[in-house]
């Protein structure tokens, strides 16, 4: 049972490393897609140009005010639109100004600057993000950021703010690919910082053949921590083995635990050496 356990833990793992390597595919290719919803902000520099007007081309950079300067127009509000959404300001400036008959303007971001997240922590590729995209999740995200390293948790922290107020959020990855409801993938906005943190582990030690600090599975018992360290030696007892865990105020806490007591991060178990 404990070979099986483990080999499906190991299973999890080499499936969620798949899953993220796909997002990575799919994030990537749909860069160009949804650069068209991005919101525009306070330093994105922008290309405009006007089909079959080349005189009416500008490249340019919104000001903190979110305006930019344009030919015929003036000061332009492009600040807090999508793309898109801007394209149609300026296209109905000209259109009711009676400069152009139809116009079609195309407006293509330079540089992104108005609208960034950082992924910090055990990620492939960390750093500052350019949040491209209205609505876009933690997942595409931590895609973006080439998924989650080896050691690395699956349970991942988002902090930013909300309405004014300090916000932090804790999301388990891998359930997110297991039919979690979709506001279990919150929406990153401006500023906000995704950690991944090591993946939890605890300590073994005493009479077992591989002591040591060990990956803690998600769910692990003391049967399966001992197997994890390899089994007890030939002097080794499963009685009287003691669990060192520490509470909320950080005091250590000694339990003598079953079998089936399932491990908490940064636990330490003591196995005895058998007196007979």
């Amino acid at each position: 049972m404990n070979k099986l356990h483990l080999s499906s833990s190991s299973f999890t793992r080499r499936f969620f490393a798949l899953i993220m390597s796909f997002l990575l595919a799919a994030a990537a290719h749909a860069q160009i897609d949804t650069l068209r919803e991005y919101v525009l902000g306070p330093g994105d520099v922008l290309k405009v140009t006007v089909y079959q007007n080349a005189d009416l081309t500008l490249e340019t950079r919104v000001s903190e005010a979110g305006t930019i300067s344009y030919p015929l127009l003036g000061s332009v509000k492009v600040g807090g639109l999508s793309v898109q959404a801007a394209e149609k300001v300026i296209a109905d400036g000209l259109l009711k100004g009676n400069f152009l008959k139809a116009p079609q303007v195309n407006i293509a971001v330079s540089q992104v600057r108005g609208h960034q997240a950082s992924v910090l922590g055990l990620v492939n590729k960390p750093g500052r993000y350019p949040i491209e995209q209205a609505g876009l999740k933690l997942s595409d995200l931590i895609a973006l950021a080439g998924g989650v390293a080896t050691g690395g948790s699956e349970t991942v922290t988002l902090v930013g703010t909300r309405d004014g107020k300090a916000f932090r959020q804790e999301v388990d990855l891998p359930s997110l690919f297991g039919g979690a409801a979709k506001s279990d993938d919150p929406m990153v906005l401006n500023g906000d910082v995704i950690y991944v943190d090591r993946v939890p582990s605890f300590y073994i030690y005493g009479e077992v053949m591989r002591g040591g600090q060990l990956r803690l599975e998600r769910g692990m018992t003391v049967m399966q921590a001992l197997a994890a360290g390899g089994g007890l030696t030939q002097r080794g007892t499963q009685k009287g083995m003691k669990l060192h865990r520490k509470d909320a105020d950080g005091n250590v806490k000694i339990i003598e635990p079953t079998m089936d007591t399932q491990l908490k991060p940064n636990d330490v178990i003591y196995v005895r050496e058998s007196l007979f």
